[in-house]
């Protein structure tokens, strides 16, 4: 009896078996895209933090802003843009707050300093109403604006009012 090894396929070639130059360059650009997308869309993502940290800490100067209002009397809030004024037309602060450890740490951002600067200016004028308490009430706009590759700005505004919250405090 004799035992001959059982092989289903016949035998080709052995360029029949491999992939073809014009296969594997195909794949390598494939691959290649799919390294491009996938770094683009980290590059968003973190452009995207990078933007939301921006508005976040915009916000916040805003509101530490408006909040400073509440301690004027409204003797000091009428005579805005006068010369015995107590409130500043134009202000800055840095991105990273002067009361935090941040600034000087190299931790959480890789840079050292302040980062960036916002700029803002400050305008109290009548509320604009036409009921019998305008006069009573003055409209407050405090707008902020910083570059970081881009000029961006943020605006924010509120009412004050003579009967208002400052007569609590004093």
């Amino acid at each position: 009896m004799k035992l001959r090894p059982h092989n289903p396929l016949p035998s080709p070639d052995r360029g029949v078996l491999a992939f073809s130059i014009v296969e594997a360059l195909v794949a390598a650009c494939i691959v290649g895209v799919l390294f491009v997308s996938l770094y683009a869309g980290i590059t968003a993502g973190f452009g995207a933090l990078n933007s939301s940290r921006e508005n976040l800490r915009a916000t916040q100067v805003l509101i530490d802003k408006a909040e400073t209002l509440r301690l004027y009397s409204w003797y000091q809030i009428a005579t805005f843009g006068t010369s015995t004024s107590y409130i500043p037309s134009t202000f800055s602060e840095s991105f990273f707050p002067a009361t935090t450890n941040y600034s000087d740490s190299t931790v959480s951002t890789n840079a050292t300093g302040s980062g960036f600067t916002y700029y803002g200016t400050v305008s109290i004028a009548n509320s604009g109403f036409t009921e019998n308490y305008s006069n009573s009430m003055k409209r407050v706009t405090i707008t902020l604006n910083w570059t970081n590759g881009v000029a961006r700005s943020q605006t924010l505004t509120t009412f004050v009012g003579q009967y208002g919250i400052q007569n609590y405090i004093y």
